[in-house]
């Protein structure tokens, strides 16, 4: 670099450390504002930001927390599910169900809302006495065994199906029971995609033996995501007719027409003087 330049630039920097430099005073707002802001929070004002943030959330005290609601729903569902288990039929209040729930601290709004929403609209609770009382709906009405029975009878004489058994033992008291003082007279299929036990009638009429190799070839055959139609296309290709219209079907009913009828024959009088009679209304007066 050129030693000229740097005598210079040494020069400069000799002058600026040279000058004197003034300070700008601030405002006395400004300085004020400053130290207020300068200065510790008190005590007082932190303490509520504290407490608020360690103390949990308490559904109760929210009533109209949706969850909080559901939470009641739930617990009542399941206690009238129980009740109905043990052999309790007969209906309760909403006041009854609410001191045998231990739920008596429930406000206003959501009593109001289970009695006119909740509690009506749920498919597992019945309504009695014109919403007055409730009850545990299950989904068939069975008491005992033989009403077992002749469920099982009736879903087999139209074509139903089977029954799960978990619906089973939701709607019948000491199912367990029952179907095991039954025995035979119950074919029980496990279904394989999701394990669940379906129950069927094992009618005595219809029991025959069957060649274990067309078990094997029937349990080989899969028709996971085949229609009716896919499968009645295949039996075609394959030369073999499907059976059709094996649903029930309704007649329609004959409109009988309305028939005009025969006129009724007014009897004459003086039929025996035909003949006799003169006609005198031509006669000119």
């Amino acid at each position: 670099m050129d030693p000229s330049l740097l005598k210079e630039r040494r020069a400069f920097l000799d002058r600026a450390k040279a000058q004197p430099v003034v300070e700008k005073r601030k405002k006395g707002k400004d300085v004020s504002e400053e130290r207020s802001s300068k200065r510790p929070k008190s005590s007082s004002s932190s303490r509520p930001k504290t407490e608020s943030s360690t103390t949990p959330f308490d559904y109760k005290t929210s009533s109209g927390s949706s969850q909080y609601k559901f939470a009641i729903l739930a617990k009542i569902v399941k206690y009238m599910k129980s009740r109905h288990l043990n052999g309790d039929t007969h209906p309760l209040t909403i006041d009854e169900i609410l001191d045998e729930t231990n739920q008596l601290d429930v406000g206003t709004k959501i009593k109001h809302w289970l009695i006119t929403e909740a509690l009506n609209n749920n498919p597992k609770i019945k309504v009695i006495d014109n919403g007055q009382k409730y009850a545990f709906k299950p989904k068939y009405d069975i008491r005992d065994k033989n009403t077992l029975m002749k469920l099982l009878k009736n879903h087999d004489l139209h074509g139903w199906g089977g029954i799960m058994k978990e619906d089973i033992e939701e709607s019948l008291p000491n199912a367990e029971k029952s179907l095991k003082s039954l025995g035979e007279h119950i074919i029980t299929i496990v279904r394989p995609n999701d394990k669940k036990e379906i129950l069927f009638y094992n009618d005595k009429y219809c029991r025959y033996k069957l060649d274990e190799e067309f078990q094997k070839m029937w349990r080989g055959v899969s028709v996971d995501g085949l229609d009716d139609k896919k499968i009645e296309e295949y039996l075609e290709k394959q030369g073999i007719s499907s059976m059709q219209d094996v649903g029930f079907k309704k007649v329609a009913q004959i409109k009988r027409k309305k028939g005009g009828g025969k006129r009724k024959t007014f009897k004459k009088h003086n039929e025996h003087l035909e003949g006799v009679l003169e006609d005198y209304s031509e006669v000119v007066k």
